[in-house]
């Protein structure tokens, strides 16, 4: 069984970017869960089901295959990697992730990735329900209007067309329906660090991060993690090949 280092956080907080960051600086496979549940709403839709029909989504769930390569993601087969980071597929995971057969499902299919891997996993419930016994647990925050300011960057370099307005609209919508729901609601482990990313650089945060894991010695793979935070810097810029 691989280590876990768990961030939770709500939409737009910068969890993608920081994660997928350090799991390449400490060689550890980077798994983006949100990813998992746009691509059950990015089939659901092209399959053309009702994803307020539980029964449905959960026949989906058993025959969807979904798998993680390279920063791509693909559904059975197809890479959707573009497609499914719109504003509606947002929305689309939102819903899904509410539904009890989903989770489940999606749930195997998440801790199976730390049978042969150490991983850096990124979601809203990892460190309370996925992996409550994470090696180390993160808590990325931001405020809102910064979290709108971030997704619509994104959304402007994917070119979907959109506003502040708008998307802080569907960021506060977002955040009720994943701090409600009464299945995993998105909330903080009691053992999590808090980090408040609203003034910070993606660099900042990465390397807060990597101090925070020195002081766990949990491991740089193949190396181990020095007790120096500059030790660590220079460290993770040149990972080992084992």
């Amino acid at each position: 069984m691989g280590k876990v280092i768990a961030i939770d956080g709500p939409s737009g907080a910068g969890k993608s970017t920081v994660a997928g960051i350090l799991a390449q600086r400490l060689g550890y496979l980077y798994v983006d869960t949100g990813a998992i549940y746009r691509s059950v709403g990015w089939k659901a839709k092209e399959k053309n089901v009702d994803i307020n029909d539980s029964a449905s989504v959960k026949e989906l769930c058993r025959s969807i295959k979904i798998k993680i390569d390279n920063d791509r993601i693909y559904v059975d087969g197809c890479d959707v990697t573009g497609e499914i980071r719109t504003p509606e597929m947002g929305m689309m995971a939102s819903k899904v992730s509410a539904i009890p057969e989903v989770r489940k499902s999606l749930l195997e299919l998440q801790r199976g990735f730390v049978k042969e891997h150490d991983v850096v996993m990124e979601g809203r419930d990892i460190g309370t329900v996925v992996f409550p016994e994470a090696s180390i647990k993160f808590y990325i925050d931001a405020s809102v209007i910064e979290r709108g300011k971030r997704r619509l960057d994104d959304l402007i370099f994917s070119r979907i067309d959109s506003n502040l307005q708008e998307t802080v609209k569907e960021i506060i919508e977002r955040d009720y329906n994943d701090t409600t729901r009464e299945i995993a609601p998105l909330r903080k482990a009691d053992d999590s660090i808090y980090i408040d990313s609203t003034d910070m650089s993606v660099d900042e945060v990465v390397e807060k991060m990597l101090v925070e894991i020195s002081k766990l010695k949990i491991g740089f793979k193949g190396q181990g993690v020095k007790d120096s935070s500059e030790d660590l810097r220079k460290q993770t810029l040149e990972p080992s090949n084992s």
